[in-house]
């Protein structure tokens, strides 16, 4: 099937909605920190975790800004439906000049493959060329899915201020280790503060009450009356 050129609505609704579903259903949220970037924009993400492709989108969707993400070509051959939501391979660089053009977000992962994150370093040239070809604000990006004080993971995603093409990476190691710094500083159940939920996920066990202790609470109170 030829993934480029189907362009029905709905089945990229479907997509889209099965994308935020998984989100909600794996993570117990997802938040965000910083300004986010009005107009064309190139966005450089580090890349530790599987998720991050989908949270940049969610980012796009929550935002109301179109966007295109840069994937590398072995993914986006074994998920090609992810075209119907701006997914581009590494030598489609012209789609996402294009899109640059039309005032939309280009989301390229400079490290080029998931890392963790203490091994961030050396990037790969293509975003920084890339913004600085199209004269595009540059933001980094820190991105990490992590396990605190919930049942399931949550997503924290902090933007930088825009920098040079030949600073992004000092600049992306500075915004990763402030938002490590941030999750230090707070309770593992509370976010920390100055960030915004962009996505409710799934809540965890000890936050819901099921229905063995529904039952037994009533029984309970049933006792207590009688």
């Amino acid at each position: 099937m030829n993934w480029g050129r189907l362009n029905h609505w709905w089945i990229t609704l479907l997509v889209r909605r099965s994308i935020r579903q998984n989100l909600r259903r794996s993570l117990a949220g997802v938040w965000l920190y910083g300004r986010v970037p009005r107009g064309a924009a190139l966005l450089a993400p580090n890349h530790a975790s599987w998720w991050d492709g989908y949270l940049l989108a969610e980012l796009g969707w929550a935002c109301l800004h179109p966007f295109q993400i840069m994937m590398t070509d072995a993914q986006l051959a074994r998920f090609p439906f992810l075209r119907l939501i701006g997914a581009r391979g590494q030598r489609e660089v012209r789609s996402l000049r294009r899109g640059l053009r039309a005032g939309e977000w280009a989301v390229v992962f400079p490290a080029g493959e998931i890392r963790h994150p203490a091994a961030l370093l050396p990037l790969h040239p293509g975003a920084a060329w890339l913004a600085g070809r199209e004269h595009v604000a540059l933001f980094p990006v820190a991105v990490r899915v992590v396990l605190r004080g919930s049942q399931w993971p949550e997503a924290f995603l902090r933007l930088g201020e825009p920098c040079a093409p030949n600073e992004l990476e000092s600049a992306l190691a500075a915004v990763l280790a402030q938002l490590e710094e941030d999750l230090k500083t707070v309770p593992a159940d509370q976010p920390p503060p100055g960030y915004l939920c962009l996505l409710r996920g799934r809540a965890s066990r000890h936050n819901r009450v099921d229905w063995p202790s529904r039952m037994l609470a009533w029984l309970g109170g049933t006792r207590s009356r009688g």
